[in-house]
């Protein structure tokens, strides 16, 4: 199977339904792409109904293009990371991985436009963090839960406002950031650098002001992370957790017991924001971003120095934390059903604290004059014979 093939296949796919967000082939299944979040089989000619081994091992050896290093990654971990070019139409960041002997991809679609802070609709902290000179700022969240994007709109801001350094380490790079206010240096996992502790380390010699570290996977990471964010540099990041507490947790397990408090010192005095999103179905389809915010001040310091406890938890200083652009998942998801964005069933079936979020719900339903119970009427039961 040629390039020309390929590309011709990965064409059909794309244009084949509207909000394409990946590109998925699986042996025993169909060609696939994810479309507004489901998974939707792609008729091509000539046909594919079912994809052998042999075929997404084909298309795995020319995504990967003779690439030793690559190949080599997939062989002793099981998987690799790539990027992928697809003419003038679109880039691609690809995952190959192998299961059961055999080998499945999955392209997810890359922007090529760097979407603003505006855009996007981002919580209004993003301004702030854009402002931010030095410390530490996590974007957290599951895989494909537009992390990347919202860390690209926050650069944006920056490369628009100011004129610094900024080097990021990713992998791969999704959004290429053009030559405005800032000068932008990026690198590629496994092309520029090999491991993001190794490339970290590198960054600090370069003299940047702002440093995007693609993931904070490992404890050498974290370490020199906080390194940098202690000498002056602005340190963007981001970790698979879903809320400010287990972000922190999570740095932490990374330690020995006997290195603890001295990354919570470290910690209290680097963090200045996170943020952590999630992807929600949104009213006439596609998905809409809920967020939760977190900035730093006494409290939040006080919390991660000496862990949450009962009044002084990570979700109590958000919910009092307006004041600084702070936000809970819960009232986000409140001010999306405000809004018409999102159902009532889904602001239910995603809030953290259902008995928060259901008051909310219930205290909008009654200012728009709507019922807040299924109990239509209450009627004595006269059936009932009393003594």
């Amino acid at each position: 199977m040629k390039k020309q093939q390929i590309d011709h296949i990965l064409s059909k796919m794309l244009e084949s339904n509207d909000n394409v967000s990946d590109l998925n082939f699986t042996p025993g299944k169909p060609l696939q792409v994810e479309s507004s979040g489901e998974l939707v089989a792609v008729g091509i000619d000539p046909s594919f109904e079912i994809l052998t081994p042999f075929q997404t091992e084909i298309i795995a050896l020319n995504l990967i293009n003779n690439n030793r290093k690559l190949s080599e990654t997939l062989i002793r971990e099981g998987s690799c990371d790539l990027s992928y070019q697809l003419g003038d139409k679109a880039r691609f960041r690809v995952n190959i991985f192998s299961r059961s002997g055999k080998y499945s991809i999955v392209l997810r679609k890359l922007e090529t436009k760097i979407p603003t802070i505006k855009d996007l609709d981002l919580p209004k902290a993003f301004y702030t963090m854009a402002e931010e000179k030095n410390g530490i700022i996590f974007v957290t969240g599951a895989t494909g839960s537009g992390k990347t994007t919202s860390l690209a709109a926050l650069l944006d801001k920056v490369n628009t406002s100011k004129s610094v350094h900024v080097i990021t380490l990713e992998d791969p790079i999704e959004y290429q950031h053009s030559q405005k206010q800032s000068t932008f240096n990026q690198r590629e996992l496994g092309a520029d650098f090999d491991t993001f502790a190794s490339g970290l380390r590198a960054a600090l010699r370069q003299a940047p002001k702002i440093i995007l570290v693609g993931e904070m996977r490992d404890r050498e990471t974290v370490e020199i992370g906080l390194t940098a964010a202690e000498t002056g540099h602005l340190v963007l990041s981001t970790l698979h957790t879903v809320d400010a507490g287990q972000t922190i947790n999570r740095v932490l397990g990374m330690f020995s017991t006997e290195e603890e408090r001295q990354i919570r010192i470290r910690l209290a005095d680097s963090i200045r924001w996170i943020v952590a999103q999630r992807l929600l179905p949104k009213q006439g389809g596609g998905r809409v971003a809920a967020f939760e915010v977190m900035g730093t001040n006494l409290r939040v310091k006080d919390s991660i120095l000496n862990g949450e406890s009962e009044g002084k938890t990570f979700n109590d200083i958000i919910t009092t934390g307006k004041a600084q652009d702070m936000v809970s998942f819960d009232e986000y998801i409140i001010s999306l059903y405000e809004e018409g964005k999102i159902s009532e069933d889904i602001a239910t079936s995603y809030a953290s604290r259902k008995d928060i979020v259901g008051r909310g719900l219930d205290a909008i339903k009654s200012a728009r004059g709507q019922t807040t119970t299924n109990i239509d009427s209450l009627e004595i039961d006269r059936g009932y014979q009393g003594n």
